[in-house]
């Protein structure tokens, strides 16, 4: 027969204490002495106690359950901040319930389940400015917006991507390749993190003494579509790019498609960089040159931030910026002079 579950009076008989001191030692109860809370935690150690967390959430009158809302949940880097967030969130032994809204009327559905038959604690946001759903959030409920910076910094907490210095550092490193002709692929220019991609392409430019060309950016959608589609535009300039700055990898991937098919050599007449680093951005034909992006650390410290801020150690908005790293491969190289 399987072993049965160690419950708190297992502990309890092991220690040679009641179970209510066990459970005082578990919820960090003051009221117990040093030494005898060395031996509960001993016994628990030993004997591989480990709490039910349904019964700790409803003994204290809480659900311990947090929610969070994207988009979808079949991005690579939504549904990696959302593994990232669930496997932090599992050390405090909450529950993390992760829902898509494609629209703003699905996201106020949500809303209301969650929030009133669920009874959710706290609240993550990927991507809110994806249309108006950061106006439908309950005032009273913590939150915490993922991967966009909050545009009304006084209310709200936030984890992202530092996007400005992300789209700096790709277009200096290409201006340093000797590239002068520097195009980019946007993402959609209503969510904050393409704008700021623009701000950080355009703030590398100014630096580096060159007029931005308005022929070369391109606006996208993300996918692989867009970024094939936006080099048969650029193509056709009568300058073209020598290279180009993608905001995501996908985008990246389909302007690589097409310099193929329109027999544009990779990286010797057209450089290419992206943003995300995906799992096969190193197996393209040639391989990515991107700036990597931790979707799992973003994940992990909107989780911390969220639960600090239901708990009530964090009291005031916090705002918090990761850096990416540039990861060279072959899909860039110098300018060459003809």
């Amino acid at each position: 027969m399987p072993r049965s579950r160690v419950t708190i009076r297992d502990v309890a008989a092991h220690a040679g204490v009641s179970h209510q001191t066990v459970s005082r030692v578990m919820n960090k109860i003051e009221r117990v002495s040093p030494e005898t809370r060395a031996i509960v935690e001993a016994s628990i150690n030993e004997l591989g106690y480990r709490p039910n967390a349904v019964a700790r959430s409803m003994a204290r009158g809480r659900t311990c359950t947090l929610a969070c809302i994207s988009p979808n949940l079949t991005d690579f880097t939504f549904a990696s901040i959302i593994e990232g967030a669930e496997a932090e969130i599992r050390k405090h032994d909450y529950f993390l319930v992760s829902s898509s809204a494609p629209t703003e009327e699905e996201f106020s559905l949500l809303i209301d389940e969650l929030f009133t038959s669920r009874r959710a604690e706290g609240l993550f946001v990927i991507n809110p400015y994806a249309d108006g759903r950061h106006n439908l959030l309950p005032p009273e409920v913590p939150t915490v917006f993922v991967a966009a910076r909050p545009r009304q910094r006084d209310t709200v907490s936030s984890v992202a991507l530092d996007d400005f210095n992300v789209a700096r550092q790709a277009t200096q490193y290409l201006i340093e390749l000797g590239h002068r002709q520097v195009a980019m692929v946007t993402g959609p220019m209503v969510e904050d993190c393409s704008q700021d991609r623009n701000s950080g392409y355009n703030q590398a430019l100014k630096e580096s003494g060159i007029d931005p060309d308005p022929n070369l950016v391109i606006t996208g959608d993300w996918a692989a579509t867009s970024g094939y589609q936006a080099l048969q535009k650029l193509s056709k300039l009568s300058s073209p790019p020598t290279a180009i700055f993608a905001q995501n990898d996908r985008m990246a991937i389909g302007i690589l498609r097409g310099a193929r098919e329109m027999g544009i050599n990779v990286p010797s007449e057209l450089s290419v960089i992206g943003v995300d680093d995906m799992p096969l951005s190193s197996y393209f034909d040639p391989p990515l040159t991107t700036m990597r992006q931790d979707p799992l650390s973003i994940g992990q410290e909107a989780a911390r931030l969220l639960i600090d801020t239901v708990e009530g150690r964090q009291t005031s908005p916090k705002h918090l910026l990761l850096q990416a790293q540039l990861i060279q491969r072959k899909s860039t190289g110098p300018y060459k002079y003809s």
